[in-house]
């Protein structure tokens, strides 16, 4: 059975990226982001309307991270700490060896093989660190890009939930 415990926070590079915990002035980038169409388009959520939905959701994240229920981090280029993205490891099942991922980019920032990297360095923190043997994506099945990436890492189409795809 794997163990959850995100305090100290795992800050974690790659060679491009830094992924670190939210904070609040990230509360524009997280904005930018929940607001975006684009990024909306696939997620079924409604889009954040003020800076202060930006904030009130950096500080329930983190709340979740301190109670160990999730894990969340902000994308940011190695030379620069302005948020880009970000990427997750949530609902993690009661043994805690599955967890679900999920991911957004602001779209200046898309198919650049940032997400890419981004991935690979989580699913290797799920699976060494927290002994995960399953991580599980939910897409959109018009959402291509994030098939394609998902596939990449050779998870597999499981079924179809209404409009989601579930990749296991």
């Amino acid at each position: 059975m794997g163990e959850r415990n995100f305090t100290p926070f795992p800050v974690l590079k790659t060679e491009n990226l830094t992924l670190r915990q939210l904070v609040s002035s990230d509360a524009k980038e997280i904005f930018a982001l929940r607001s975006d169409s684009n990024v909306n388009k696939y997620l079924g959520r409604k889009p954040s309307q003020s800076i202060d939905d930006a904030k009130i959701f950096i500080r329930t994240i983190n709340e979740n991270i301190k109670k160990n229920n999730s894990i969340y981090w902000a994308i940011t280029f190695n030379d620069s700490d302005k948020l880009i993205g970000t990427i997750c490891l949530f609902d993690f099942s009661e043994d805690n060896l599955k967890a679900e991922i999920g991911y957004e980019l602001l779209p200046d920032f898309q198919g650049k093989g940032i997400m890419q990297e981004a991935t690979s360095k989580i699913i290797e923190f799920g699976i060494q660190l927290l002994g995960l043997n399953s991580i599980e994506a939910y897409t959109h099945s018009e959402n291509q890009s994030s098939t394609k990436l998902l596939e990449k890492f050779n998870f597999k189409k499981h079924s179809v939930d209404s409009n989601n795809l579930i990749m296991k």
